[in-house]
């Protein structure tokens, strides 16, 4: 037999093989594919590399798209420079007199979320104080402790030079540092209003935190999908309510993409508790008015706000808490009565005109 030939066994071997393989029902063992896994590979890799093209052409779009809107709509108010940065300060030019209003945490457009109180107290002297990360103001600021926002809010009102005392309003978190500011400027307020605002209350001492830098909301905001989610679900971004007009509406939208997630509001959010702890005990002057709208009014969670609020004026020899129909953004909605009560509670204690 030569080297190539095959034995009798060897040929009925591969015979009985090869009848085997045609045999309904058998199952032929095939060699595992070793190229799949590199078209996985490389298909997860496609993948990828579409996603990020995506996310780069978004972001740049968002980028003209903002730098457009920026250059040709107006900013209201006026900017002002202080230690930390620049501030933007927004005027009602009433000749009455001043009230200083403090927005709630992450209000993308301050001067513009007040409009409708605003429009309701002309014979006021309106000034919405936009702090670092809010409206016009710098979106970047040092740590958002309580001092550090108390110290800059006064610095811009001895700037402008108003009438003291003056009357200081603000919503939700602005309750921290109305508490805060009356503390360590006494003399400049004459009466507090503060609009559903937030009680502090420490359940344990402050922790160290290093200074917070903008988060995923952020990325949200600079890709462009915050833009986008507010183009097609506009509500979210929009107050309730119909006593905004259309430019306002659309330019809340707007601003609500620009600054959503800024490093100053991500480190005033993650301050929160720090802050709550170091106003632990700390109460309003005595001889300090203070008004309070609490919102919910006949739902079951507002007696509860309330008695909180009780609690921390029952030292306060004139407050009044008012309850109000109405979501946590009672200004929204709830715009004249809060007007009305207002300049009836500054009559009864003699404040405004102070």
């Amino acid at each position: 037999m030569g080297p190539y030939a095959r034995s009798p066994k060897e040929s009925s071997a591969d015979s009985a093989s090869n009848d085997a393989d045609r045999q309904p029902g058998t199952v032929r063992q095939r060699p595992e594919r070793r190229g799949r896994p590199r078209r996985a590979l490389r298909r997860v890799a496609i993948v990828v590399l579409a996603v990020l093209g995506l996310v780069l052409a978004s972001t740049a779009v968002n980028l003209l798209l903002e730098r457009y809107e920026r250059a040709t709509i107006a900013p209201y108010g006026e900017r002002m420079d202080i230690a930390g940065g620049a501030v933007n300060v927004y005027r009602s030019g009433g000749t009455g007199p001043p009230m200083v209003l403090l927005s709630g945490l992450g209000t993308a457009a301050p001067a513009l979320d007040f409009a409708p109180l605003i429009r309701e107290l002309p014979d006021f002297n309106v000034i919405v104080v936009e702090g670092f990360g809010y409206g016009y103001s710098d979106l970047t600021a040092s740590e958002r402790t309580n001092q550090d926002i108390s110290t800059e809010l006064h610095e811009v009102l001895t700037n402008l030079n108003i009438a003291r005392p003056y009357l200081l309003a603000g919503h939700s978190i602005a309750g921290f540092y109305m508490l805060d500011y009356v503390n360590r400027y006494p003399s400049e307020v004459s009466a507090v209003i503060g609009i559903d605002p937030t009680v502090p209350k420490a359940t344990e001492g402050p922790v160290e935190l290093p200074l917070q830098g903008p988060g995923w909301l952020r990325m949200l905001s600079v890709t462009g999908v915050a833009r986008a989610v507010v183009a097609v679900a506009p509500g979210l971004a929009e107050p309730d309510g119909n006593a905004y007009t259309a430019d306002e509406r659309e330019r809340i939208r707007l601003m609500t993409s620009w600054n959503l997630g800024n490093q100053a509001v991500e480190d005033e959010t993650a301050r929160i508790g720090n802050n709550a702890s170091a106003l632990r005990g700390v109460r309003y002057p005595d001889g300090l008015p203070v008004l309070a709208f609490v919102s919910g009014a006949g739902e079951s969670e507002e007696p509860a706000k309330a008695a909180t609020l009780e609690e921390l004026l029952k030292n306060v020899q004139r407050h009044e808490i008012v309850p109000l129909a109405g979501g946590h953004y009672l200004h929204w909605t709830q715009a004249k009565p809060m007007a009305e009560k207002i300049r009836e509670f500054l009559a009864v204690t003699g404040r405004t005109i102070r």
